[in-house]
């Protein structure tokens, strides 16, 4: 099976390079991205290192971006070509009136290798969702799937998310504020996860309720600039295909780009759950994270189709 899909992944590279063999004697189209430097922002950083941007005749100028926000911004004015974000936030965007739509997938989510989970300390009494009645929960962002999905995890597991308080955590603060018990429990991310094992545990996967395969993250623009740049873009979404085959059959390789991009030590980045990524985007990745939303009047339900960039 690993040596069918290494061949499935390296065929389908060889496709694209051959498709763009002539790029690199034309002129290259300026295009501009801005991403979050981690697992599931990093698949442009390996398009950009491994030639598949220049090959679809592309030169991309790549802004590593702390936070959501800052890059929804960036995009909803013009200043940025194409963004990173989770899916909630560009859905919550959207029905707030921004035209923006998703052009590419980026990190989807597999319970067998999940890069997300809820951990208490290893002395914790915390023992099942109950427990967490009453007690503080760290998260990356309030109001955000780092928020919701826990508390669907809790809620359908014998607990009551409206009791507890939620509060903001930076991911690189997320193991500390677990040891100094600043919370009684935290959504973590990789590779937060793999260095508070050492004093942690895992209490939950709670992005299983959410299912398999949909999409935890994706590329996005706003629809004029799409419809203006259409060229550009299906070149984008070319190379963004071929760079997700690339990456999820050669995650050993990719760890040394992470690792750069990230300033991550090497062996960290290969201990961890790293980030798988879809090759195509369908409505049926990015509902899943709507209907989750909506559960909790954070918006009202639609279909996922509207957010997709289809021309």
């Amino acid at each position: 099976m690993q040596r069918r899909n290494f061949l499935a992944a390296g065929a389908a590279a060889s496709l694209f390079l051959g498709d763009a063999r002539s790029a690199s004697s034309q002129a290259l189209t300026p295009l501009h991205i801005q991403t979050i430097p981690f697992d599931a922002g990093s698949q442009v950083f390996y398009a950009k290192d491994m030639g598949f941007f220049t090959r679809a005749g592309l030169d991309v100028t790549i802004d590593p971006v702390g936070n959501g926000p800052a890059i929804a911004a960036g995009v909803a004015s013009g200043a940025v070509d194409i963004g990173f974000s989770n899916a909630l936030s560009i859905e919550t965007a959207y029905k707030k009136g921004l035209p923006f739509v998703f052009v590419a997938n980026s990190a989807i989510y597999t319970s067998a290798a999940p890069t997300s989970v809820i951990m208490v300390l290893k002395d914790s009494p915390i023992k099942t969702a109950k427990d967490l009645n009453g007690k503080t929960f760290g998260v990356n962002g309030l109001k955000n799937i780092a928020q919701y999905a826990p508390s669907l995890w809790i809620d359908k597991n014998g607990g009551d998310s409206s009791t507890m308080k939620f509060v903001e955590i930076p991911p690189a603060e997320t193991p500390a504020a677990l040891t100094q018990k600043r919370v009684d429990a935290t959504f973590i991310a990789e590779p937060q996860i793999t260095e508070a094992k050492a004093d942690s545990r895992v209490l939950g996967k709670a992005y299983d309720v959410l299912g398999e395969g949909w999409m935890i993250a994706g590329y996005f623009t706003t629809r004029p600039w799409a419809d203006a740049h259409l060229e550009v873009l299906h070149k984008f979404q070319s190379a963004m295909r071929a760079t997700a085959a690339w990456a999820n059959a050669n995650q050993d390789k990719s760890a040394d780009i992470l690792a750069k991009y990230t300033r991550l030590e090497p062996a960290l980045v290969r201990a961890s759950n790293r980030a798988k990524f879809g090759e195509t985007l369908t409505p049926a990745a990015i509902q899943p994270t709507i209907d989750l939303a909506a559960h909790y009047k954070l918006l009202d339900a639609f279909p996922a189709s509207e957010l997709i960039y289809t021309k």
